[in-house]
């Protein structure tokens, strides 16, 4: 150990022997180190953008006598030099931070080459290959995961200096590689919009320690960018002109003259377009305003002319399909399926049990007699999966109906590359935004006719835009609301308390064991939080043989408080999957074999996309890699990817739209008052196959069944169907 005085500092050198503890996103770290010519580990606690046992640092700071935990030496700087013993250079090969380079590979390497084994990776790769076992492709594999690691540390130290977390530091890697550095710095403001999980406010810092101004330009244009996708991600196409100015001017904390200096400028850049909405001034970012434009002129075009299977004779279709599928179609299922073979695009709306299912099958009979090509698709995968199980054709999601391309970040299928298509049944409309709308529209020859079939009555889309809304809105388009609840649904309690709700009436309760849908009514959160774990782990799997993990999904309106998803994941895995045999941390999560999961945002590169839900299936703590099994796939996932993933015991309702779950459980509080509302609700109790049990207060039930007051969306779709210019 080498201690000076230099400015009244402390010195001390050695090798971390342990990392206690380290967080991924303020740096903070306890660690045990091994310093030469004293016999005991010594206790650092500092900051350290990365830290890995076998590694060299170099600290500088005080000695002080902690309490609890006795004599420490906090570091006021730690910096990180490479081992020098052949102990240390093994164990910081097989820490993990190297992708490919485990405890025993790290052995094996030492063994091989000594103390020169860091320039042999480095500088002479090929001979790596020398070892048994050792390819081209995982040399190939070593040599550039040495190589992006000490990049990696370069940009985490760089934003650590800044007093920036690392844990996105690979994630900007990944997104402007080598010369991540040059471009943080030049526009620190790019991060809130290229970088997932790093929000305006923590580029803002940076900028401000860059010595970007307060009242620069970009950092105001970057604010007003900012605050108009903060309005837009609450499935706005656009904003009010006053309340974006104020809101920015609340945020930045500068003058007004500044902020529409800026807003002049992104007008001019063609960032944002001006347009009015209901006779308010509106900014729409250029992306959503184009989508808006496109899809009203598409829909327009695909509107006109006849359908591609030319008139139907219905008086004879609709009975041939009746005696195709042995039923007999309701007076409204018929009314239903002859207006829209009367259509080139029409919309069958209603809520469960109304025969929309039922509709979909008659049309495809009578429209697959002649040579079409058809297409159904779904927004997403459980959606387009349940599609194919109820109509016995293969559906797509809309994504890979479209073929999203990595490379281009688009879809192969556009308006150069049309789908090969005569008739697309879409299913689930109302989960469709405006963007994925409008890449659909564009990939459709004008002659391709198509049926939306969606509940009007759901959830909106969680992206911009009220498509559906919006669509039915215009009466451009022919439209069928089916409202009959057929004599089979009617034997379901689901399908009965769904349609009560969304009246605006209390869902009936059940005592009897064989119902399909139970309220259990509590007083407090606590109460109902017991009854809950309770529910999930004993009592449906006794009395009713389900599943907890692969049958039961508890959804919840909130992601925050103890029965939002965050609590109730944490109390469910240590319920549910309490002794996994291999777990791994990260972002502040703790993720073990067999957890469930779901995925948070579309990842085109593996094909999972946001709220597809998979379980654990091997996790390597070696590699530093976890298996996901996503309906019989299996997707590799990396340490820096798995804020991609979220524990999924318990999700949003909104995380739930298009899926469908043998049992749900919904609780029900008034802690979740400003999300309580009946389209909440009743999407949520519709996502429930077999049995739904609601738990939770009278009053939060009712509270949330009688506000019935839609968040309006500012869009202008339905204006412009109406209005061609």
């Amino acid at each position: 150990m080498t201690i000076n005085t230099k400015q009244g500092l402390d010195s001390v050198q050695g090798e971390v022997e342990r990392v206690t503890f380290h967080s991924e996103e303020s740096g903070f770290c306890v660690l045990r180190i091994r310093v030469k010519g004293r016999g005991e580990l010594v206790t650092i606690t500092g900051s350290a953008p990365s830290i890995a046992s076998g590694e060299y640092i170099e600290c500088q700071g005080a000695w002080f006598n902690d309490k609890r935990y006795g004599m420490q030496f906090k570091a006021e700087t730690l910096k990180s030099i490479a081992p020098t013993t052949i102990e240390g250079m093994e164990k910081y090969l097989g820490s993990g931070m190297v992708k490919g380079i485990g405890p025993h590979f790290a052995k094996k390497l030492v063994a091989a080459f000594g103390d020169q084994v860091f320039h042999v990776i480095e500088k002479e790769p090929r001979r790596l290959q020398e070892l048994e076992g050792i390819g081209a492709k995982r040399q190939e594999s070593v040599a550039a995961a040495w190589s992006e690691q000490k990049v990696v540390r370069n940009i985490m130290v760089f934003l650590q200096s800044y007093g920036i977390g690392t844990a996105r530091s690979v994630r900007i890697y990944k997104t402007y590689g080598d010369d991540s550095i040059n471009i943080v710095s030049n526009n620190p403001y790019k991060l809130a919009l290229d970088i997932r999980g790093i929000g305006f406010k923590t580029a803002d810092a940076l900028a401000l320690s860059l010595g970007i101004g307060r009242e620069s330009l970009m950092r105001a244009q970057a604010g007003v960018k900012h605050v108009l996708q903060e309005l837009c991600n609450f499935g706005h196409c656009a904003a009010m002109c006053s309340k974006l100015i104020s809101k920015s001017c609340k945020l930045l904390e500068i003058d007004i003259a500044i902020i529409e200096h800026a807003i002049e400028c992104e007008l001019d850049e063609k960032n944002i377009v001006q347009d009015y909405i209901n006779g308010d001034l509106c900014l729409y970012p250029a992306s959503l305003y184009s989508a808006e434009i496109n899809s009203a002129e598409r829909i327009r075009r695909l509107n006109l002319g006849v359908p591609p299977w030319g008139d139907v004779d219905c008086t004879k279709a609709i009975p041939w399909a009746e005696e195709k599928s042995n039923i007999k179609f309701a007076e409204s299922q018929v009314h239903a399926l002859i207006t829209a073979l009367n259509s080139k695009v029409s919309i069958i709306t209603g809520g469960p049990g109304v025969g929309k299912t039922t509709i979909m099958n008659g049309l495809l009979q009578i429209i697959a007699t002649q040579d079409l090509r058809i297409g159904l698709c779904a927004p997403t995968g459980r959606a387009a999966k349940r599609l194919t199980e109820t109509t016995g054709v293969t559906a797509k999601t809309i994504h890979r109906l479209l073929d999203f391309d990595p490379g281009s970040s688009g879809f192969k299928h556009n308006q150069d590359n049309k789908l090969l298509l005569d008739v697309l049944i879409v299913d689930e409309s109302s989960m469709i935004d405006i963007v994925l709308f409008n890449s659909l529209l564009k990939a459709l020859s004008d002659d391709v006719a198509v049926i939306f079939v969606g509940d009007i009555d759901q959830l909106p889309s969680v992206g911009s835009g009220a498509v559906l809304s919006d669509l039915i809105k215009s009466e451009v388009i022919t439209t069928v609301r089916l409202t009959e609840i057929f004599r089979q649904a009617k034997d379901s309690k689901i399908i009965v308390n769904a349609h009560m709700i969304n009246k605006g009436l209390m869902p009936l309760s059940s005592k009897d064991g064989a119902s399909d849908f139970f309220t259990i009514y509590m007083d407090t959160p606590e109460e109902i939080h017991a009854c809950l774990l309770d529910v999930v782990s004993e009592r449906l799997p006794k009395y009713y043989n389900f599943n907890s993990l692969q049958d039961i999904q508890v959804l919840t309106p909130m992601n925050k408080g103890g029965l939002g998803s965050y609590g109730l994941n944490v109390d469910l895995q240590k319920k549910l999957n309490p002794n996994a045999s291999s777990k791994i941390e990260r972002f502040g999560t703790t993720y073990a074999l067999n957890d469930k999961v779901i995925q948070m945002t579309n990842n085109y590169d593996k094909e999972v996309f946001n709220g597809d839900i998979g379980f654990i299936d091997h996790i390597d703590n070696d590699e530093g890699l976890i298996n996901i099994r996503f309906d019989g796939c299996i997707k590799e996932y990396e340490l820096h990817e798995l804020d991609e993933i979220s524990l999924a015991y318990a999700i949003s309702i909104h995380k739930s739209q298009g899926s469908e779950f043998p049992v749900v459980v919904i609780p029900v509080v008034t802690q979740h008052y400003m999300l309580l509302a009946r389209n909440l609700l009743y999407t949520g109790i519709t996502r429930g196959k077999e049995l739904v049990v609601l738990i939770g207060q009278k009053k939060a039930i009712n509270i949330a069944v009688k506000n019935n007051k839609e968040a309006h969306r500012l869009t202008k779709l339905a204006y412009r169907l109406q209005n061609e210019n």
